[in-house]
């Protein structure tokens, strides 16, 4: 019983720490989201040259989307004619950070952890572009059988071996979308004008009036729906790892040293991990003695490879691609974790 009230008091503890930075990341992301416009990423991100790679680095960053979030928009970008270095490159930088991480980092890290892990996710990100730009690797798919479909609302090509679609049912027809918004554009437009909204003449941005409501609603009511969950549980592992003493004990004699790195990394791979719900969980790992290298290793690692992921890369971009992603993310991750405790 002991246990129990040490788990939910540090679980207390963990939600009042990180609650104002989550919210506060949660407004960014749903402004973002909002007001930055579909349109604009994919016509930055379709250049050759090192701009497209920064571009792409950069807006993985930004966006308020995980991994099986960022898997369709990649998808859709490398449809459009992106190369596959902007493509790899999203990939990486999506998942591994974005605004809420950072600030949840920020109030429990410090300033010096999360402006590393800032940096050596947009160096890794610009490195997995670097190579990908150098793999001459035909995508592979499925013959005869769309993997994808058109949002009709702002043309990006819906995932349809993802998880979690949206869709809407119209005259007997599924249409299927990349976000919320669009959805709800869909709903809103097709009451006025049904033959506007299947010609591909709709606009996934709402109406100057709404916006704001519109970024409210993503950012409160959609983004605590698809992560709420993930970090939740990565409150309550933090939690358990803070109370339990066995587990601290554990922790400080077998990851203090070079053996963490050794078991972090195939656990960083095989786990996924979202960013935000991560960094309290990496936190009660460090406070109980886990080597800091092999925290940021964790940190980096769990969000950009999850199976999401390696299945979509398999199926789209073949075998050799994915081995090349992984091999790269292992290294570059490796070394960031250990340049880390050098500092």
């Amino acid at each position: 019983m002991d246990i129990l009230v040490d788990v939910a008091r540090q679980f207390w503890h963990y939600i009042v720490e990180v609650f104002p930075y989550l919210a506060l990341g949660f407004l960014f992301s749903g402004l973002i989201q909002v007001f930055v416009p579909s349109d604009w990423i994919a016509r930055h991100l379709g250049g050759r040259g090192a701009r497209p790679l920064l571009y792409a680095t950069i807006a993985g960053v930004a966006l308020p989307i995980c991994c099986v979030g960022s898997l369709p928009v990649a998808v859709s970008l490398h449809h459009k004619g992106a190369r596959l270095g902007p493509v790899l490159s999203f990939l990486v930088a999506t998942p591994a950070t974005s605004v809420p991480a950072l600030l949840v980092s920020y109030g429990l890290l410090g300033l010096t952890f999360t402006a590393y892990i800032f940096i050596a996710v947009i160096a890794l990100g610009l490195a997995m572009g670097i190579i990908g730009n150098r793999l001459r690797i035909k995508p592979t798919g499925s013959a005869g059988e769309p993997a994808s479909i058109t949002d009709p609302i702002c043309g990006r090509h819906v995932d349809l071996s993802g998880p979690d679609l949206i869709s809407v049912e119209h005259e007997g027809a599924m249409f299927y979308f990349c976000c919320d918004l669009c959805r709800t554009q869909f709903s809103r437009a097709r009451a006025d004008n049904p033959a506007a909204c299947t010609s591909g003449q709709c606009s996934c941005q709402p109406q100057p009036r709404n916006r704001l409501l519109q970024a409210l609603r993503h950012a409160f009511v959609t983004m605590p729906r698809d992560i709420g969950p993930e970090i939740l549980v990565g409150l309550a592992l933090a939690a358990v790892v803070a109370a339990v003493t066995p587990i601290g004990h554990f922790v400080s004699e077998y990851f203090a040293g070079a053996l963490s790195y050794v078991v972090a990394l195939p656990v960083g791979i095989l786990m996924y991990t979202c960013s935000t719900a991560s960094v309290p969980f990496i936190h009660a790992l460090l406070s109980q003695g886990l080597n800091p290298g092999a925290g940021m290793l964790l940190l980096i690692v769990g969000p950009v490879t999850s199976w999401s992921t390696i299945l979509v890369l398999r199926k789209q971009f073949g075998v050799q691609t994915l081995g090349i992603y992984l091999a790269v993310i292992s290294v570059l991750s490796l070394a960031a974790g250990l340049l880390y405790t050098l500092l």
